[in-house]
C-alpha cells in the first residue's frame, strides 16, 4: 500500500497535461493497431469520468468501442463533482435498468473517481455486473497527500453528499466478486499510482501502461487494453495477455499484494 506521506512528483504533475495531448497525436498511427482489438456483439458498457469531467472527456473510448460492436455510453450524470446525492442514489438506477433492459450483465468502466464509483457499484449489485475496468482509479487511497486532485475534491465538498452517506472506503477490502482489472500508469501525474493496484487472484489483475493520468481514456494501450478485457466470453476470464508485436506498450505488471 502506498505510503500515508508519498506523493506525486511534480515532475509528472506538471507535464501530464502536455503528456495526454500526445497521446491523441498517436491515435491516428495507432488505427491499425486499435482495429485489431477483440469485437463485440452489442454488450452494454458504462464509462464512468473523472473528478471534474464528464461525458464529453469519455467520448473517444466509447467511440471506440462503438465501433468494435459494443454499446458504449456515458454515466448521463453531467459534471464529476464528486459524491453527490445524485451519483449516490443514481448510478445503481442507471445499471439495473440497462441491464433490465438489455436482459444482460453490464460492463462498467471508470475513469479515475469514475472508477470509485464502478467498483462501488460492482459491490452493490454484482449480478448486474459483467465487470469493472478502471483507468487511474486510486481506489486504495488512505491519504490526501497521495492525489494532486485532493484540494480540488476538498474544495468541491459543500456541493457533495455528507460523508456519513458515502460508501466505506476501500482500504483494505475484501475482492470484487466480479472480475476486475486495473489500468496504471507509474508515470501518472495526479494519483499515486500505488493506490490503483489490485490484489491479484484468478479474476482480478492490474495492467500498467506508460499513459499519463488526464490521457487514460485517449491513450491507445490504453484504449486496445479496455477493448481486450470487454471482448473475453462470460465465464471464461483469463488474465491480460499484451500482443507480441505491442509488448513495448505495456511496462511489466505489478503483480504483488498489496
Amino acid at each position: 500500500m502506498a505510503s500515508p506521506t508519498s506523493t506525486v512528483p511534480l515532475s509528472l504533475y506538471l507535464t501530464d497535461h502536455v503528456r495526454s495531448i500526445n497521446a491523441f497525436g498517436c491515435l491516428l498511427a495507432a488505427q491499425p493497431w486499435l482495429a485489431s482489438a477483440p469485437r463485440g456483439t452489442g454488450e452494454a458498457v458504462i464509462v464512468m469520468p473523472g473528478l471534474a469531467a464528464s461525458d464529453i472527456s469519455t467520448a473517444p473510448l466509447r467511440g471506440y468501442l462503438r465501433g468494435l460492436g459494443y454499446d458504449a455510453r456515458g454515466w448521463g450524470l453531467g459534471v464529476n463533482i464528486g459524491p453527490t446525492r445524485k451519483v449516490l442514489n443514481g448510478l445503481q438506477p442507471l445499471v439495473e435498468e440497462l441491464a433490465a433492459h438489455r436482459g444482460s450483465k453490464v460492463a462498467l468502466v471508470g475513469w479515475s473517481l469514475g472508477g470509485i464509483y464502478a467498483r462501488m457499484v460492482a459491490r452493490t449489485i454484482p449480478d448486474a455486473i459483467s465487470q469493472v475496468i478502471t483507468m487511474g482509479s486510486p481506489f486504495r487511497l488512505v491519504h490526501g497527500h497521495q492525489s494532486r486532485a485532493s484540494k480540488l475534491f476538498d474544495r468541491l465538498a459543500p456541493l457533495q453528499a455528507p460523508r456519513s452517506e458515502w460508501p466505506e472506503q476501500e482500504a483494505n477490502p475484501a475482492p470484487l466478486t466480479v472480475p476486475g482489472s486495473s489500468i496504471y500508469s507509474r508515470l501518472d501525474g495526479i494519483v499515486d499510482w500505488r493506490c490503483c493496484i489490485d490484489n491479484v487472484d484468478d479474476q482480478h489483475e492490474n495492467i500498467q501502461v506508460w499513459s499519463s493520468h488526464l490521457g487514460f481514456g485517449h491513450d491507445p494501450a490504453v484504449m486496445w487494453a479496455v477493448a481486450d478485457r470487454l471482448g473475453q466470453s462470460p465465464g471464461k476470464w483469463q488474465p491480460f495477455a499484451a500482443p507480441k508485436y505491442a509488448m513495448f506498450a505495456y511496462p511489466r505488471a505489478h503483480s504483488g499484494q498489496i
